[in-house]
């Protein structure tokens, strides 16, 4: 089946999402496709409540991406029986996580996404394909003319005037011949301090993959002993520096200092502050902002480093590959799980929670698992402008309050350089970030016109990505390339035609909510990378 469409996007994750709305919202005729059955990517099928920065109640994002998470806090306000004290707090946090101001059910944030679609696909500008991938891409010279596409196992076309990819792994690029990078490149080419001496393509972060779960006291949910159990409770991670031990232990790395750092973890123990421990880290549900009775137990989410797959690349590998690693990053994690049921050392001395069950309902799935791994690395356009260290690193930039001023700014963002250890064998690379804009040289690929990134797959490095792939970030790259796109239509161009045109751009984002710079005087304490919520952050070794 042939469908044309004025806009393609290929992914229907954080960006990919923004990018509809914004599309949509200017008239465009959209059509979004996303492999699973959530739109909504970190925020939904990947599990994970947002990572954002100290100053995200106030500034720092786009005015729609602020209406998303105004409207998630509103469902839980107008349809869950939350108490008098958690209808008083100005900014409620459902889970009361302490990774984030809104820690919150990927349920939720789907049901939101899906609303605010639904004016547009009433309109008949917007259709939204789920369980639907990318197979191959048609090409003329530097236009791309059409992608082919399965829809739960039917074949459809797709021909439009123009292309986002939005996909967690950059899947369109290779596909349509859009010149990219994989991996880590070296410090020949990009001058990085952090960088390898030499490129190494197939050294990506670690994926995980996500799951939530329940605690009931004297209650016994112990699943059966996973199948290589054996495997995942001997491994030790092979870096450099040496992770200090077995990965399923408390111990993990210092991820500034290398030195150990020992987790905490005690269900329906321990308080909502920074620190406290890894049960009330991500927790999706607090079950003491609701009524009594409500619930009978939190909902916890697991993203944490004991479920980092380091044993292969998703980007390089084959199909064959990429599907085995993806069955043993799951399989890794259930042996987490049954690991935290049977012989996780307890702060009472002894081991195990029985009581721990999977809790799917949050993650709209029957098992308790995500309905996709978290990735965190993707492949990236060779762009006109490619961000590095140097940019936006506080230690390339002494004094400086700001990284680089990007004067073709297309929006802002602030988190660490964060690179979770990587399956080239590097551990942790945790490097101080200021806060930083986002480049319009970074969406423009070097040769194709009419084909934009829309998410982690824009012109960063292998180090950069670590402040640019969180979900306020990817949301405002995603709003970016769509208004590109809608500019280069009212205006007859193609979207490297925009940097000749780039006041007249820019004024656009302004009228539509995007903030390009940061304000003069802006507090740097109040926001050092989410210091009131990470515990790679904690300068000792009993962290949590």
């Amino acid at each position: 089946m042939d469908t044309p469409t004025d806009l393609l996007i290929v992914g229907g994750g954080t960006g990919g999402c923004a990018a509809a709305l914004a599309a949509a919202r200017n008239g465009l005729r959209v059509i979004l496709t996303e492999p699973t059955a959530w739109i909504g990517g970190q925020f939904t099928a990947q599990g994970v409540p947002p990572d954002e920065h100290g100053w995200i109640e106030q500034l720092g994002c786009t005015a729609s991406y602020r209406a998303l998470r105004k409207r998630i806090r509103a469902f839980y306000h107008d349809y869950y029986p939350i108490t008098a004290d958690a209808r008083r707090q100005q900014h409620l946090n459902p889970g009361g996580g302490w990774v984030s101001p809104l820690c919150h059910e990927p349920r939720v944030a789907h049901l939101v996404l899906r609303a605010l679609m639904a004016p547009w696909e009433a309109a008949g500008r917007l259709q939204i394909w789920t369980n639907t991938i990318p197979v191959s891409a048609e090409t003329d010279g530097d236009t791309v003319r059409g992608v082919h596409l399965l829809r739960e196992g039917m074949p459809l076309h797709v021909e439009a005037r123009w292309f986002l990819d939005a996909t967690e792994l950059g899947d369109l690029l290779p596909l349509a011949g859009v010149e990219h990078v994989t991996g880590a490149e070296g410090q020949s080419e990009t001058g990085e301090p952090s960088a390898p001496s030499t490129a190494a393509p197939g050294n990506s972060q670690a994926f995980s993959w996500c799951f939530a779960m329940e605690h009931f006291a004297g209650e016994d949910h112990r699943i059966s002993r996973p199948g290589r159990y054996a495997y995942w409770r001997g491994y030790v991670p092979a870096l450099k520096p040496p992770w200090p031990g077995k990965l399923l232990s408390w111990t993990t790395p210092n991820p500034r200092t290398m030195e150990p750092l020992h987790y905490h973890f005690n269900p329906h123990r321990e308080e909502s502050v920074a620190f406290s421990g890894l049960w009330s880290y991500r927790r999706l549900l607090d079950r003491t902002h609701f009524e009594p009775g409500f619930l009978a137990s939190d909902v916890c989410l697991v993203n944490w480093p004991l479920i980092d797959y380091l044993d292969g690349d998703l980007c390089t590998a084959t199909e064959a590959d990429r599907d085995r690693y993806l069955r043993e990053a799951r399989e890794m994690s259930e042996c987490v799980f049954y690991w935290l049921q049977h012989e996780a050392p307890r702060p009472d001395g002894g081991l195990g929670w029985p009581g721990l069950r999977l809790a799917g309902n949050a993650l709209g799935t029957s098992d308790g698992f995500a309905m996709a791994p978290y990735i965190r690395e993707s492949r990236r356009i060779r762009a006109r402008k490619t961000v590095t260290e140097q940019e936006v690193s506080a230690s390339c930039r002494p004094g400086q309050p700001f990284a680089q001023a990007y004067s073709d700014s297309v929006g802002i963002g602030s988190y660490r350089i964060d690179l979770h250890p990587s399956t080239g064998g590097d551990n942790y690379i945790d490097v101080p970030a200021l806060p930083f804009r986002i480049p319009f040289g970074a969406l423009l690929p070097q040769r194709v016109r009419n084909l934009l990134p829309g998410g982690k797959n824009l012109g960063t490095t292998h180090i950069t990505n670590g402040c640019y792939r969180l979900h306020p970030v990817e949301w405002n790259i995603g709003e970016a390339a769509a208004l590109a796109i809608v500019c280069c239509e009212r205006w007859h161009e193609v979207p490297q035609g925009l940097e000749q045109r780039i006041g007249d751009f820019q004024k656009v984002l302004l009228d539509e909510g995007v903030e390009l710079a940061w304000p003069a005087g802006l507090d740097l304490t109040a926001g050092d990378a989410h210091r009131h919520a990470c515990p790679n952050l904690h300068s000792t070794k009993e962290a949590l």
